[in-house]
């Protein structure tokens, strides 16, 4: 099973999201940013370059927070998700057409990919 790493980024006590443009069963579905692990990596590592290639912004990424195994179109994978601290830098599109800095309480009033729908409904659990 392919595992592949998402950050759920702080900044400011906001949360970063990003929508996706594909595969196009995904595309204009939000999600937690983040990419495959290459070999030799650990998640947080992946995590880290994942988010400097697609968005050109410094990430240290910190403890895991959950998994999630997801049947994806093209098989499936183990989803894991990292809490991660902005350090510096702007998102600059490459792989998304959108992102936002959003409260936890908000994340409901978005269009969530399947597999982070799971993510966003504990990070308003443990918020409450």
């Amino acid at each position: 099973m392919k595992e592949v790493v998402a950050g759920i980024i702080k900044k400011n006590n906001k949360l970063l999201i990003a929508r996706r443009t594909f595969p196009p069963e995904l595309k204009g579905k939000w999600e937690f940013p983040g990419g495959k692990i290459e070999k030799n990596e650990t998640p947080q590592e992946g995590l880290e370059r994942e988010i400097f290639e697609e968005l050109n912004m410094r990430v240290y990424a910190g403890e895991n927070f959950m998994s999630v195994r997801h049947e994806h179109s093209r098989g499936p994978i183990n989803l894991l998700f990292y809490w991660a601290e902005w350090i510096e830098g702007d998102p600059i599109l490459t792989d998304h057409d959108m992102v936002a800095w959003v409260d936890i309480d908000e994340l409901n009033q978005y269009d969530f990919a399947p597999a982070d729908v799971v993510v966003v409904t504990k990070l308003q659990l443990i918020s409450e």
